[in-house]
């Protein structure tokens, strides 16, 4: 996992340099609140989580990721869209030690698919776009 100040979003393919970029269709990729990094530490007995050992592309805060599953959003230049929950995988016993994989339900995230390609950056605002943009 290495952790970018910028990266680009492509149609179909995902984003660029993520070693699983254009192999998964409706998860190109995936979001997780930072404000969920804490219940996950908690319910898996560690002091602390970091956002790279849970393996998801982009980490935001102030936002119900939930809501926007189906809808879509930007995030800088990038058009996005909800396709659904990021479920653990079994991975995550290995991260967090035993118990891993359970104190990630519920708290993994969401996939998105990327619908208008543009640049992503630290810092930028994630917008819920209005209806008629949802696809």
């Amino acid at each position: 996992m290495e952790v970018l100040a910028s990266v680009l979003a492509v149609p179909g393919r995902g984003l660029e340099g993520d070693r699983y970029r254009g192999s998964r269709g409706v998860r190109e990729v995936s979001l997780i609140q930072s404000e969920h990094l804490p219940v996950i530490a908690r319910l898996a007995g560690l002091d602390e989580v970091l956002p790279s050992v849970l393996r998801r592309n982009i980490l935001v805060s102030g936002v119900n990721l939930s809501a926007l599953i189906g809808r879509s959003f930007r995030i800088g230049d990038a058009l996005l869209h909800g396709t659904g929950a990021c479920h653990p995988c079994s991975r995550m016993e290995a991260a967090l030690g035993p118990g891993g994989y359970n104190a990630m339900r519920g708290h993994g995230g969401i996939t998105a698919r990327v619908v208008e390609q543009g640049g992503i950056a630290v810092g930028d605002a994630l917008i819920a776009t209005p209806s008629r943009e949802s696809l």
